[in-house]
């Protein structure tokens, strides 16, 4: 009897506070489900530079294009078939037209560029530049990587800008890439060039990319993912002259008579326009840091695709064919699959005009209300005093009122039962 008083006495004290009698544990949260494993191509052991740390992650830019797309591993439409093996540590296939982003391998993962960063300098500066004007060649350009691709641009030789763009494309030419952003950076040259691809960039949704060269030669703190070079890439192939451009197998290095040289011819060193169908061109990249990096488009049956990759090895494959077979595999998937998208050009700078100021995302969702009697619960559970010590004082005091009633009872004279 005793014990049922005191049980209630207590009962009524914590409910009175606000207080449940123990609160049972909320089930613990479900681990986050581990990320899927991408098709990987055995690749020989390589000697390379110790790999640059990359920026910090940025969790609003890991779901640029689609939640699903927030993964260092796979992102298949469901029931697709599994995607070819390669060497890659990255790559996305998407749709050039609807922007569907069709399958990805760590889409938003930090890689390397090399040359394919001479895409961001076509994006940005080809609508920019006359590509009948003619420029002239200065020493500074020509300040490259000793052993780095080169074109054969002469110091003191007059080139149209067309020139200089396929000597860019094809060719992969640094110091073109120095040209060409020395032209269309305004007072501050080569580095008003690159400071135009990262205003571009921005622009695109590229928030990973930051350019420091223009060619994509190796520079501290130059980065981009596979996801942005997609939406790089959808820029280059919107423009008709870039189109031509890629396309292009074979161009004339006009002669400089002024210095005695004559012309040459140069070829396009993606061999994708040469043995894929439907091909549209592309871009390949290389340094022993960012190993093989690329980036390829095709068209059939009226849908064209776009690949990209970084991170490659070129055995088993060369970049190039790895392109070819994840482009076999995009176009093997219906035309609605999706995972996800390419952002539209301004889309995420529009979105951020468009949302309350100081208020960067939606907010997240409150926990539903429970009441006052397991919110304190929960309180108390984690440990809040300000909860604890006015509950367990006003309770302390219940009960030495109870026990006082007890023992005042145990003085009176016990009666007799009824039957």
């Amino acid at each position: 009897m005793r014990a049922r008083v005191l049980a209630a006495a207590t009962a009524a004290v914590l409910v009175s506070a606000g207080v449940s009698a123990p609160v049972q544990a909320a089930p613990p949260a479900r681990a986050a489900a581990a990320p899927l494993p991408c098709p990987k191509a055995a690749a020989p052991k390589v000697s390379r530079p110790p790999r640059p740390v990359p920026p910090p992650p940025v969790p609003e830019d890991r779901v640029v294009g689609g939640e699903q797309l927030d993964t260092p591993g796979l992102v298949a439409p469901a029931g697709a078939p599994a995607p070819p093996a390669v060497t890659a540590t990255s790559w996305l296939v998407a749709d050039l037209d609807s922007g569907a982003v069709l399958g990805a391998c760590g889409p938003h993962e930090y890689g390397t560029p090399a040359s394919t960063q001479k895409l961001l300098l076509a994006a940005t500066m080809l609508p920019k530049l006359d590509p009948k004007q003619a420029v002239t060649v200065t020493r500074s350009d020509l300040k490259i990587a000793p052993g780095s691709s080169a074109v054969g641009l002469l110091v003191g030789g007059r080139y149209p800008v067309e020139t200089v763009w396929l000597g860019l494309l094809l060719n992969s030419g640094n110091e073109a890439a120095n040209v060409l952003a020395r032209l269309g950076g305004g007072p501050d040259l080569v580095a008003g060039g690159v400071r135009a691809m990262n205003e571009e960039a921005h622009r695109l949704g590229a928030r990973q990319t930051h350019a420091v060269t223009p060619s994509g030669l190796d520079g501290k703190g130059q980065f981009t993912s596979a996801y942005d070079l997609a939406l790089i890439a959808r820029a280059c192939f919107a423009n008709p002259l870039f189109r031509r451009y890629a396309l292009t197998e074979r161009t004339q290095i006009p002669a400089q008579p002024a210095l005695k040289k004559g012309g040459f011819q140069i070829q396009n060193e993606n061999q994708l326009i040469y043995r894929y169908r439907g091909a549209l061109g592309g871009k390949t990249g290389f340094t022993e840091l960012a190993r093989h990096t690329y980036v390829g488009a095709a068209e059939r049956n009226g849908r064209r695709l776009v690949v990209t990759l970084l991170g490659a090895e070129a055995r088993p494959l060369r970049g190039w064919q790895q392109g070819a077979e994840l482009l076999d595999w995009g176009f093997s998937l219906p035309r609605d699959a999706s995972v996800g998208r390419l952002v539209e050009p301004g889309e995420l700078d529009a979105a951020a005009e468009a949302a309350p100021s100081g208020s960067p995302g939606a907010p997240a969702t409150p926990p539903p209300w429970q009441g006052p009697v397991v919110t304190a619960g929960r309180r108390m559970a984690e440990g809040d005093w300000r909860v604890i010590l006015p509950v367990a004082g006003g309770a302390a005091a219940v009960v030495g009122v109870v026990v006082t009633l007890l023992m005042a009872r145990r003085r009176r004279p016990v009666g007799r039962r009824r039957a």
